[in-house]
């Protein structure tokens, strides 16, 4: 029977029980809302609802407000490292503003982006981050910020109508190609991400114009990797590797630290290694870079400040103002 009756507290019990206008418990636990009262007020409130077991009523607010209270967040793939960092800074800054993020994947393909966009859409979200862009995207991106807000991350689109926030990957990779001569290689290689990828077409640019001005020699295979996975890099390392001696690269830059891992996987295969016999560097610095054997000299990326920032995006957006965009976020070279 107490059960009963604590879940049945409605807003005016709340408000009788605190001494207060109902109009005062709405305001008081509404996180968009709650600034305009005391902090007194509010405390007295959020108590009073609490022993009263009451539960905000989250689709009868979204109707009468418009706002669902949630973001929408497509990533690419959940299973790598480097999304749960941009996610955590994202996460902070809508935390703050009394929104949730709602998590979708894309599995990297067109046409499963399109159908999850559809369907968030239809959810009534508040706003979109996507940061799982890659060319042939724009029409169902284009549809989506018609409907709502959306914020690309991560990944750029060449057309570039959308408001976005990534990181200077054309100079993380000339930082990872400046430090392999720097140790006196002259056979270089890397390993690609796809070409429909910004990020990947900007390592692959950056990593590109530094040689050009070297005396080093690019010695890439065309191959691309078809996903950036462990696998996919120890299959293309291994391509590279299986060149006759005085024609393989001496060190390899992987456009991920995922396609880094799978580089030191092949190495290990044909018992050479690294960095006695071959350098490797990955990009990203995901927590696992430090603890491989040996650790792995990679770009580190501010991924969280990034989730920072297209937070904060989001919020500017919703509030009516112009989002500020500022300049790529800088990498840095952690030598390990």
């Amino acid at each position: 029977m107490e059960a009963q009756r604590r879940n049945a507290a409605t807003l005016n019990d709340v408000a009788k029980a605190a001494g207060v206008h109902p109009s005062t418990v709405s305001r008081a636990l509404d996180p968009a809302r709650h600034h305009l009262l005391s902090p007194e007020t509010r405390t007295r409130v959020a108590d009073v609802a609490e022993s009263l077991g009451y539960q905000v009523n989250t689709l009868a607010r979204s109707l009468r407000t418009g706002s669902t209270g949630l973001v929408g967040v497509v990533t690419p793939d959940l299973a790598n490292p480097f999304i749960g960092q941009f996610l955590r800074g994202a996460e902070e800054v809508l935390r703050a503003s009394g929104r949730m993020l709602l998590i979708a994947e894309s599995h990297d393909d067109t046409e499963t982006l399109s159908d999850v966009l559809q369907q968030l859409v239809t959810r009534r979200l508040d706003a979109l981050i996507v940061t799982a862009a890659r060319r042939g995207d724009e029409a169902g991106l284009t549809r989506a910020a018609a409907a709502l807000p959306v914020v690309l991350a991560v990944r750029s689109l060449e057309s570039g109508g959308l408001p976005t926030v990534v990181h200077d990957d054309r100079l993380g990779a000339r930082l990872a190609a400046q430090h392999l001569a720097q140790l006196g290689h002259q056979r270089l290689a890397q390993i690609r991400g796809s070409d429909e990828i910004s990020s990947f077409r900007e390592r692959a640019t950056g990593f590109a114009e530094f040689l050009a001005r070297s005396n080093a020699r690019d010695v890439s295979f065309a191959e691309l990797a078809v996903e950036p996975s462990i696998d996919q890099g120890r299959v293309l390392a291994g391509h590279l590797l299986d060149l006759p001696a005085g024609e393989r690269p001496t060190a390899i830059f992987a456009h991920n630290d995922l396609l880094a891992v799978g580089t030191l996987a092949a190495i290990a295969e044909r018992r050479l290694r690294c960095p006695e016999d071959i350098s490797v560097i990955g990009y990203n610095d995901t927590p696992l870079s430090a603890h491989l054997a040996p650790p792995l000299t990679t770009v580190h990326v501010p991924t969280e400040e990034l989730g920072v920032r297209a937070g904060h995006l989001v919020t500017a957006l919703l509030a009516g103002t112009d989002p500020q965009v500022d300049d790529p976020l800088r990498p840095e070279l952690v030598v390990r």
